[in-house]
């Protein structure tokens, strides 16, 4: 916060010198008799100190009040001048600068995701949404953690208290599509759930678990999804053993930035324009972009695996479409069209 303390410094040399023109064009008036022009300007003459003749000679009164206000400048632009140098010199104006910009990106964000803690289930979320594309900005409490990994790979990120209010209104969560609590408490999960889904009744909210307990009260308090890392990593590695090439055809398939095969979620309306009775083979993504349709979700929530050509999309449901990035790009052009 030393960046405050400097700003505040140079708000308090600004209104000192704000006050001290203000008395020294009263001071003319009234001591001298100037209109407010000559007060004005026989003002910034005084207190720049550049040395030019008077409007008029000076009264003996007008000679006491012209040497107060030269003592008195002289004080406020050196002890300005030395808060500025100092700044500059241990780059606390930099970096107040930089978090300003920083604070302006976070502003402008919206249809974003937050990430509330970046220990190591927060920093793999990350990675993740990076690797897709996706906006999204870190809640961190441990300066030490930012300074670590946040500043140096170029995140957006807010140094604060996740379970706070303000902390997650400034970081969007009222317009943002979805929050990942990676908190290695359930408390705090769990307030995190409270709070996100009384700012943003809409959100999305997926909270890390430690335990099957804590699973249910999240769910209770508004989370849509809970991960227990712990019981999926076991999962994973009991896969492993039964069926490894499925799951490394499924992590082959994972997007991570540099992926031969990308696996992406689409929604129907964006394809079918919002009309409703059109048949998957009507799409044509095959022929249009190369892109294979393996999967739906309805609006129910049930999967469908491999649907036929002749099913009519249900409106609102979501497609899963295979491809590699080129034809995925093929596929974004035409939802851009």
């Amino acid at each position: 916060m030393g960046h405050v303390k400097v700003f505040r410094k140079l708000y308090f040399t600004a209104l000192i010198l704000f006050i001290l023109i203000a008395v020294g064009v009263l001071g003319f008036m009234i001591i001298e008799d100037y209109n407010l022009s000559e007060a004005i300007y026989m003002t910034i003459l005084t207190l720049s100190t550049v040395g030019f003749n008077e409007v008029r000679p000076l009264s003996a009164e007008g000679r006491a009040f012209t040497s107060i206000l030269i003592i008195s400048s002289f004080g406020t632009f050196a002890y300005g001048i030395s808060v500025i140098s100092r700044s500059i010199l241990t780059g606390e104006l930099g970096q107040y600068f930089k978090l300003y910009r920083l604070e302006k990106s976070i502003q402008n964000l919206s249809d974003h995701t937050i990430i509330c803690g970046y220990g190591r289930n927060g920093r793999r979320a990350a990675k993740k949404l990076k690797a897709y594309g996706q906006k999204f900005v870190v809640i961190e409490n441990d300066e030490e953690i930012i300074n670590k990994h946040l500043l140096d790979e170029g995140i957006l990120y807010i140094l604060g208290d996740a379970t706070l209010d303000a902390v997650l209104e400034k970081a969007g969560a009222h317009k943002a599509k979805s929050i990942l609590s990676t908190l290695s408490k359930d408390a705090d999960n769990l307030y995190v759930v409270i709070t996100a889904r009384s700012v943003n009744s809409r959100i999305r909210i997926i909270s890390r678990a430690s335990n099957e307990s804590a699973e249910k009260k999240l769910k209770i308090a508004g989370a849509d999804a809970v991960v227990m890392p712990e019981g999926v990593g076991g999962a994973h590695m009991a896969t492993l053993v039964v069926s490894p090439h499925i799951v490394e055809f499924l992590d082959f398939i994972s997007i991570e930035g540099s992926s031969k095969i990308n696996l992406e979620e689409v929604e129907v309306s964006k394809l079918t324009d919002g009309m409703e009775g059109v048949k998957l083979k009507d799409l044509g993504l095959r022929q249009k972009t190369g892109c294979s349709i393996i999967g739906l979700r309805t609006p129910q929530g049930d999967y469908l695996i491999n649907p036929g050509g002749e099913m009519v999309l249900p409106k609102n449901s979501k497609l899963f479409v295979l491809g590699n990035p080129e034809e995925i790009k093929s596929l974004y052009k035409i939802l851009s069209e």
